[in-house]
């Protein structure tokens, strides 16, 4: 009898949807236990049983040589760009070796001089700001920290200029937090102004910074793939000096995935063997995104622009799996 209204019951909840189709009611596996120990435990029991097959098979594809299946994500999904340099075919791969040994790098690169960075924020900067830009002259060699003093742009690269600065970096702020920052290589251009965000300074990472030395540190740019990504990266890492002093093991990354560059800062140290690297990050931490490129100096109302970002998506941009750098 109890079977029968059990029966009528099931009957009556499955209802036909607008479509037509039947949906059944939703249960799960072990909702007939009542006690909830027992029905942990065999929950548990049957996660336990899932995890020992997924490793089994694991095992099995390890032992037969089968390749690794690649998840599909936005980055494995990425649209091949047209100027990517892997891409190219050797003729344009020519035509790229000739732009960059003629760009506005190329004597860094051929190292015909020394970076000389300036530091730059607002006359009464917030404290997070003003340690942020400290912690980049102890990163990046050669380099000070200034007060703007009143003074614009325009009017601190004349000055940078005059007393032979090859870069400025300006550090913007709102609500206490830094938010941008302008990248101007000297004393042609170009400039580049970032987004700066996720920023942790030393403190905010571990208590103790006393493995930053002064050595020079070396410098790795990762995944800067296409025309667009070459300059800027080239741009990054025209900001340290070119050759660095490997006794100091340091190392800072400019790690670029999905448009977004992920900066970091280790000291490096090797095992007994020299085969495995440990890695310890010293900090600081932050984030950039390219919201544009101009040429020249800085000139916000007469520049001409090779690449900007127009409102939240970019003017260009038809699909999430398009990226520019």
């Amino acid at each position: 009898m109890k079977d029968n209204v059990k029966e009528e019951k099931l009957e009556s909840d499955i209802k036909p949807s607008s479509s037509g189709s039947v949906s059944f009611p939703n249960e799960r596996k072990y909702a007939h236990i009542k006690n909830k120990i027992v029905r942990n435990q065999q929950y548990n029991k049957a996660k336990k049983e899932k995890q020992k097959e997924r490793k089994k098979l694991k095992t099995e594809r390890e032992r037969s040589g089968e390749p690794k299946k690649i998840p599909h994500t936005i980055e494995s999904l990425r649209e091949k760009d047209e100027t990517s340099v892997g891409e190219l075919e050797a003729d344009d791969n020519e035509l790229v070796r000739h732009d960059l040994d003629n760009d506005e790098f190329s004597n860094y690169y051929k190292q015909s001089y020394e970076p000389k960075v300036l530091i730059t924020y607002s006359d009464n900067p917030m404290k997070k700001t003003r340690i942020f830009g400290r912690e980049l002259t102890r990163i990046i060699p050669n380099s000070v920290s200034l007060y703007r003093n009143r003074s614009g742009i325009k009017k601190i690269v004349r000055s940078a200029i005059a007393k032979d600065y090859t870069d400025v970096l300006v550090v913007n702020e709102h609500r206490k937090e830094p938010d941008g920052l302008l990248v101007i290589h000297l004393p042609d251009g170009p400039t580049a102004h970032f987004r700066l965000s996720n920023v942790k300074i030393t403190t905010e990472l571990r208590k103790k910074h006393k493995d930053i030395t002064a050595h020079r540190p070396e410098v790795i740019l990762n995944q800067f793939t296409t025309r667009l990504g070459l300059t800027v990266g080239r741009m990054l890492g025209a900001l340290f000096h070119y050759s660095p002093e490997f006794e100091g093991q340091r190392a800072v990354a400019f790690h670029n995935q999905r448009d977004y560059i992920f900066f970091r800062h280790y000291r490096y140290g090797f095992d007994q063997d020299g085969k495995k690297a440990r890695l310890k990050e010293l900090g600081p931490r932050f984030t950039l995104k390219l919201k544009s490129l101009q040429k020249g100096t800085f000139d916000s109302k007469y520049g001409e622009y090779e690449w900007i970002i127009q409102g939240k998506r970019h003017s260009m941009e038809t699909s999430r799996r398009k990226f520019f750098l």
